[in-house]
């Protein structure tokens, strides 16, 4: 308890008959002021999430003022267990995992790897246009590097115990990128001429959570982060900061994440448990809150104690389709690594003297695994054409027009989609509802009429039937609709996994 409370403001106790209870609270005087409630489930669980520990059982519930307010929230609920990314990531062969392998370690099967590969170059452009430079880093170090970070042996507990060569070589699995995109930095000296410095990696991280926290893609022992790293002076802190917070807007804005606020972290003055000297907070804080002003920022809140302890931060709390709220993107300050009680990190100023640079840690998706979670259940598993690991799939009405229908898979192939054939000899029907329960965005369906006129029947998830097209002209449709990374109102059409708008069409 100790542990867990340590850095709490304030503590707050509860008396309910007999019983006390440490507790954050509040709670009413009397259940008659609860207008409805509703018990929802019974279940095991550890304190702490510690499966070594004696299992307790836990009452999850709900109550509200009213009986509109009740439905309205059941509603939510089943709808978030409709998108559960964990069944979808099944249903959609998304990725796995497997006790053989571990706990908490994600298997990306070939579908659910096309979609986070695609996300990762969509990134990887972002940076590149804004001057990062890539960089590459092991997946372990050894364990002096750690300590010198602070990593290690401080948080201890949520790391993977020693890989233990000998007494003197000791080695971690990576707990964090920082440590290591610090030592790129000081391979070679800097001058001020040199900065801002900006080195990106999706690098993966390793965190010892325990069993009983671990869940789908949302708490995992094995993570990738979108993780870069800026070495900048106290006078480009500003225009960095604001560089990263753009990056993160522009890249929530594209995947259709726009319902967000911004949460500042700035550090209690009354605490000592941050580095740092205290004008150089208050002149980080200052420029960071001027920056998010300065760019109207939606919903900006400061939260005092909310910082980490090396420095001021901005996290990006993202609401999705059903409302449900996520830190996702994060931006922050550090003063701690490049100290002279750690790194010592150092360039030349114009004054020919070394001077300490300022470092931003950024994040604008967190991590690969928490965030493909996160969109899998804010489109239901219904990806944007760009997204989509099956952008078309090309449906045969009878095997006479089987040869035609495989000119126009291989003339898809060239212009670049994702696109399989389904020419079986089932009933038509059943081929479009299968296409349609996998959500594949596009069918594009081939009777002896299109075969004659040189056409395709263009069948759209959402729409419908779209009608005959011909073949170049639907090919244009989907690049132009890939190109501008177009995000449809898809999620409420895909309930029971179909679409359409019930019209027929003679193939």
């Amino acid at each position: 308890m100790e542990t867990g409370l340590v850095d709490q403001p304030t503590l707050s106790f509860y008396r309910q008959g007999e019983f006390i209870d440490l507790c954050r609270g509040p709670h009413v005087p009397s259940a008659g002021a609860i207008g409805e409630f509703k018990l929802l489930s019974v279940a095991g669980a550890y304190w702490k999430g510690d499966a070594s520990r004696q299992q307790l059982q836990r009452l999850y519930g709900t109550a509200w003022f009213s009986k509109q307010e009740l439905d309205d929230y059941l509603r939510m609920v089943e709808e978030a267990k409709r998108r559960d990314h964990r069944v979808l990531g099944k249903q959609l062969e998304l990725f796995t995992t497997n006790q053989l392998v571990g706990s908490g370690l994600i298997l990306w099967l070939p579908k659910g790897a096309i979609v986070r590969g695609l996300l990762e170059t969509f990134v990887r452009d972002e940076l590149f246009k804004r001057g990062y430079e890539p960089v590459y880093t092991p997946n372990i170090g050894r364990v002096e590097l750690y300590q010198i970070s602070g990593h290690y042996p401080y948080y201890a507990d949520s790391q993977f115990k020693p890989i233990v060569m000998s007494e003197d070589e000791k080695y971690l699995l990576k707990p964090m990128n920082c440590p290591h995109h610090v030592m790129i930095y000081k391979s070679k000296p800097h001058s001020y001429r040199d900065l801002p410095v900006r080195l990106a990696e999706f690098g993966t991280v390793y965190r010892y959570e325990q069993s009983g926290e671990l869940g789908g893609l949302t708490r995992v022992r094995g993570f990738t982060q979108d993780d870069a790293h800026l070495f900048c002076t106290e006078e480009q802190v500003g225009d960095e900061f604001r560089g990263c917070l753009e990056m993160t807007q522009h890249i929530l804005q594209v995947l259709g994440l726009t319902d967000y606020r911004v949460r500042l972290g700035f550090r209690d003055p009354t605490s000592d448990k941050y580095v740092g000297s205290d004008e150089s907070w208050r002149r980080a804080e200052e420029a960071l809150e001027s920056v998010c002003r300065d760019m109207n920022l939606p919903h900006l809140e400061i939260t005092r104690g909310e910082s980490a302890f090396y420095g001021p931060k901005a996290d990006f709390m993202v609401a999705d389709c059903i409302g449900r709220e996520w830190q996702l993107g994060t931006v922050q300050l550090d003063y701690n690594l490049p100290s002279a009680e750690r790194f010592a990190l150092e360039y030349i100023g114009q004054d020919n003297t070394p001077h300490r640079p300022v470092m931003i840690h950024r994040a604008p998706l967190g991590s690969m695994e928490r965030f493909m979670g996160v969109l899998i259940e804010h489109f239901a598993g219904a990806f944007p054409l760009w997204l989509a690991p099956e952008q078309v799939r090309v449906l045969i009405v009878s095997e006479k027009s089987e040869a035609y229908a495989r000119q126009i898979e291989t003339r898809l192939k060239e212009a670049g989609f994702r696109v399989t054939g389904d020419y079986r000899s089932e009933k038509l029907g059943a081929k479009i509802r299968d296409a349609q329960l996998k959500l594949i965005p596009y069918m594009f369906v081939v009777g002896e009429k299109d075969m004659a006129a040189g056409t395709v029947s263009v069948r759209d998830r959402i729409e419908g039937d779209l009608g005959a097209m011909p073949i170049e002209a639907a090919v244009a449709k989907l690049q132009e609709e890939v190109k501008a990374k177009t995000i449809r109102q898809q999620a409420k059409l895909v309930s029971a996994g179909l679409g359409g708008n019930g019209e027929r069409h003679e193939y």
